[in-house]
């Protein structure tokens, strides 16, 4: 029974183990990813949502995410840039702020897609799958903070859409490292989650809590 018992204990902690350790590697993955600007001739530039100011201007992150993906656009990366993010129609939703601001920046309005209606990356890739879809492009560019790159090519590549990434920054190393560490660790937890969820095994209460961390990832 004893020896049954240090089996069964040895097991366990194998598994464990073994799952901290695929953990890990997901986690460093993440922040690997954002090291690298993945950008190629694509069809579109998918510009992320991010926080808009209560005046109506563009956050920081949501201005240096469309300031980024008008340099892509300038360098001939792609001709149409999708801007995602808020409540279909709202004229301070993250999709129109960013639609305005490029526009401002010289990207033509006929160039620029709203993929509104969406509080969440998932939903983010969901409404820009339809766009993509819609017209017949093939591929995407995804611009955004560079530790949430790595789910959001995951929910674009699940929503069936053929993406590469382009961060703001590939300089993670300036970012202070216990909060990249917990970003990192954040992002990949909400992958974990949001694969299990698939399985009906996550309470809505914990999924409810992970859109919003999308909504509010810096």
């Amino acid at each position: 029974m004893r020896r049954a018992v240090g089996v069964a204990v040895r097991t366990v902690g194998l598994v464990i183990g073994v799952v901290l350790a695929a953990f890990a590697v997901l986690v460093w993955q993440v922040d690997a990813l954002g090291r690298r600007d993945e950008a190629r001739p694509a069809d579109a530039i998918v510009v992320l949502g991010a926080r808009v100011n209560a005046d109506g201007s563009p956050g920081s992150d949501l201005t240096s995410r469309s300031y980024h993906a008008v340099d892509l656009w300038q360098a001939g990366i792609a001709p149409n840039i999708i801007c995602t993010g808020g409540y279909a129609g709202d004229r301070l939703s993250a999709a129109a702020v960013c639609g305005r601001f490029i526009a401002g920046l010289g990207v033509p309005r006929e160039n620029i897609w709203l993929a509104d209606g969406s509080t969440n990356t998932d939903e983010d890739a969901q409404r820009a799958a339809e766009i993509v879809s819609r017209n017949g492009w093939r591929s995407v560019v995804l611009v955004s903070h560079p530790l949430h790159l790595f789910r959001a090519r995951w929910l674009f590549d699940r929503a069936g859409v053929n993406a590469v990434t382009s961060p703001t920054s590939t300089e993670t190393d300036r970012i202070f490292w216990p909060l990249r560490l917990w970003y990192a660790t954040r992002e990949a937890g909400a992958v974990v989650v949001t694969a299990l969820d698939g399985f009906g095994a996550v309470p809505d209460g914990v999924i409810a809590r992970l859109q919003n961390w999308s909504v509010n990832l810096p």
